[in-house]
């Protein structure tokens, strides 16, 4: 079976048809480095992760580019507030979206250019947009994309150009930019420098001093890297409006094929509203990794089909996290048990070579479906514990290769060396706090024991402000993390 995927634009599951055969052609967008990365930016990066590397398992090469947007308007008015240079404030949040990517194990893409890097593209774009009749000057510095000259406008979300009131994103609109429009559905190709902005955050362009519109870089970077058509363009659901709309708009009259397919994963939600800033209820990645280990994260982000919602909540964590135990559990236990018959662990490349169940593949052919792909892990699971309890290894060692097989797909497989050095560190650490807690709880028993209860309340109170619970029993005192 040919993998099939949800299109946004047929709305309706289509093959994969590569443009070459053999390879294919991807590109998400990535992050607009304003702030740090939050669980709802990861969920997108991961949804295609796991469709590369499915991808790549089945034997074809995947070109992957995903772009940072590192000037707009956001990054400009938030660096502003803060009082440092936007090019400073872009920085050091695109460090915090590589920690966070590499945290939760992310397959780096082939190409990750920024928008600054591709100017004299986006330049020739424009040039060309106003040269076939799609865009026209204000003659005060802003180019504008006329939506009325191409007659697709508006097929990719399904929407009449009669029933919008904008083709802007809300955080993109500004006066001086709308006044110039010949049509207010118009939307803004090349913006005019302001003076309340920095000389840095503009480029010299025929229409005057001024830096590229928000849609612009994709059309001209997915060109770039991948040709001016290609397999794939992915993103948030809350992007294809007017973010992919436009982008497409630009490349179709440009006279480029783009994108064969247009896939979309849906949002994160807490308790049924999406995750925003604007919400207030947005959770740093940084923040829940000092909490929970980054497979866990990955996990509840992960095994959620990418066209559902994922519902964050701790409940979500705890089911993840006790998945997570109980398969690396599984893969550590018997991994232990078949070295006893001399049976050797599987590296990293053996897994890689592995083939996977052909019910594992009619799932992940079936627009990813990963709830179903899982269901096939756990079978397997209780396959290679059933062989092991009957003493049939060679059959236990089989099955237990194909659940790591398929758990490497999802970038999640306990017997990885990323997986396993992360949980040699948790064990290091753990056994460092255990050490360092079991002292002072025997010195708070000797204090116990001396009637000093000034010392044993304040040994208590020391632990209960690093997050410690302490619980007195009839055969001593135990601990654990609030």
């Amino acid at each position: 079976m040919t993998l099939h995927l949800y299109d946004s634009a047929s709305r309706q599951l289509q093959p994969l048809n590569p443009v070459h055969e053999g390879q294919v052609r991807i590109y998400l967008c990535g992050a607009t480095v304003q702030g740090s990365p939050h669980i709802g930016h990861l969920r997108s990066a991961v949804a295609f992760d796991t469709l590369i590397r499915w991808l790549r398992r089945q034997g074809t090469e995947v070109i992957y580019v995903r772009n940072i947007t590192d000037i707009d308007d956001k990054i400009l008015r938030k660096s502003a507030e803060a009082g440092r240079p936007w090019w400073a404030w872009a920085a050091q949040f695109e460090r915090e979206f590589a920690a966070a990517y590499d945290a939760l194990g992310l397959l780096p893409p082939t190409f990750e250019p920024r928008a600054t890097a591709h100017i004299t593209d986006q330049i020739a774009l424009v040039e060309r947009l106003i040269e076939r009749g799609h865009a026209y000057a204000d003659g005060t510095g802003n180019v504008y994309f006329d939506v009325h000259s191409l007659p697709d406008y508006g097929s990719l979300t399904h929407q009449k150009l009669a029933d919008m009131l904008t083709t802007e994103d809300e955080s993109q609109l500004d006066e001086a930019t709308e006044a110039g429009k010949r049509d207010r559905r118009d939307f803004a190709l090349w913006k005019a420098a302001k003076p309340s902005e920095p000389d840095t955050a503009a480029w010299d362009s025929p229409w005057g001093r001024g830096r590229p519109g928000w849609h612009l870089e994709c059309s001209v970077m997915s060109r770039r890297y991948l040709g001016e058509e290609f397999d794939i363009h992915g993103g948030g659901i809350d992007l294809r409006f007017p973010h992919h709309e436009n982008e497409q708009a630009q490349s179709h009259a440009a006279g480029w094929g783009f994108a064969r397919l247009w896939v979309h994963n849906a949002w994160v939600t807490m308790k049924g509203e999406k995750m925003s800033k604007s919400l207030g209820n947005s959770l740093v990645v940084a923040d829940i990794l000092q909490r929970v280990p980054a497979p866990v994260l990955r996990f509840a982000l992960g095994t959620v089909h990418h066209r559902s919602t994922v519902e964050y909540s701790e409940e979500t964590l705890a089911a993840a996290s006790a998945a997570w135990e109980k398969l690396t559990g599984f893969v550590t236990r018997l991994e232990t048990q078949l070295a006893k018959q001399s049976l050797p662990i599987f590296t990293d490349e053996d897994v890689a070579a592995l083939d996977v169940p052909e019910a594992f593949t009619q799932a992940m052919n079936d627009d990813l479906n990963v709830a179903g792909a899982m269901a096939v892990v756990y079978e397997q699971v209780k396959t290679a514990n059933a062989a092991a309890s009957a003493a049939k290894f060679e059959a236990a060692h089989a099955a237990l290769g194909q659940v790591r097989a398929m758990l490497a797909v999802m970038g999640l497989d306990p017997g990885s060396a990323q997986w396993r050095e992360t949980a040699a560190a948790d064990d290091r650490a753990t056994a460092a706090l255990d050490c360092l807690v079991g002292g002072l709880i025997t010195q708070r028993a000797q204090a116990r024991a001396a009637k000093d209860w000034a010392q044993a309340d304040a040994i208590r109170d020391q632990l209960t402000a690093a997050g410690v619970v302490v619980e007195d029993g009839a055969d001593g005192a135990t601990w654990h993390l609030s």
